[in-house]
């Protein structure tokens, strides 16, 4: 059998309803890579938020963040990372009109540090960001950005988080991706043009000299549309967005509180 690479989500695909992976999902993905399978991360999150998982899952294959900004093979100085970044001009530019667009906060996320507008626990919840509390150099301050990030973050009050990234897309033309993040939040996230899940691992199967349709994918989310499409196989769970099923080849039977993926890939594989 060809060997497969495997990309996963995380919230709401891999991680059940309390954000952690279940046992039986840790055994499976280690006897799938014994065969030989190659399991790749491929999350909205941070690295700092998601390096946990991949230390759980024992992988040492490359991850991909940022919904695609950040492709890399953790703890490892490796020839083929990408690492793409946006302008900070349209971080400095969202908090200037904050309350145009309603932010409860917006933040600038980096590889190993962010800055936030609302360090305050009752606005913005610091796990989100990979902290248990958030301290005083998170704080953001114009002058303190001299880089640009790998995505911005925002949390809003309109009652439509679709509607706004539409308009927020339309009045910066189109040069960024402004993604929607899954779940009750409203929460946008805007990583660079053009970058998306599907980006990432085209990029990461090109390095590997492999075909897309070596390629399974599974998702839940807006976030995962062009990575379900891309692959050779896409699976959307049983709790995915409605909006996702169209991009899907097929919908598990099982939620991410079921181990969808797992019990997925033990029918496919052991």
């Amino acid at each position: 059998m060809t060997k497969k690479i495997i990309a996963v989500d995380l919230d709401g695909t891999l991680l059940n309803g309390e954000s952690k992976l279940s046992d039986f999902t840790k055994k499976t993905i280690k006897k799938i890579t014994e065969k030989g399978h190659h399991v790749v991360i491929t999350t909205g999150r941070p690295y700092r938020m998601a390096k946990e998982f991949y230390q759980e899952l024992e992988l040492h294959t490359p991850m991909i963040n940022f919904n695609g900004s950040l492709t890399h093979l953790p703890g490892q100085a490796w020839e083929h990372e990408k690492c793409l970044t946006l302008d900070k001009k349209y971080l400095l530019d969202m908090v200037k009109r904050k309350e145009d667009i309603q932010a409860d906060f917006i933040a600038g996320e980096y590889r190993k540090k962010f800055y936030i507008t609302a360090p305050n626990e009752e606005i913005a919840n610091p796990k989100l960001f990979g902290v248990e509390n958030f301290q005083p150099e998170n704080q953001f301050k114009s002058e303190l950005v001299t880089k640009d990030p790998n995505c911005i973050l925002l949390q809003t009050r309109v009652d439509d988080k679709y509607a706004l990234a539409d308009e927020m897309n339309r009045f910066y033309q189109h040069q960024l991706a402004i993604n929607t993040w899954g779940g009750p939040l409203n929460i946008l996230e805007c990583t660079p043009k053009g970058v998306n899940k599907a980006f990432a691992l085209e990029y990461l199967l090109n390095v590997m000299n492999r075909d897309r349709q070596d390629l399974i994918a599974f998702g839940d989310e807006h976030n995962d549309t062009e990575m379900l499409a891309f692959a050779g196989k896409g699976y959307a769970m049983k709790n995915a967005n409605p909006d996702l099923l169209p991009y899907a080849d097929e919908q598990l039977s099982l939620t991410n509180d079921e181990d969808g993926v797992a019990h997925t890939l033990q029918d496919l594989f052991l």
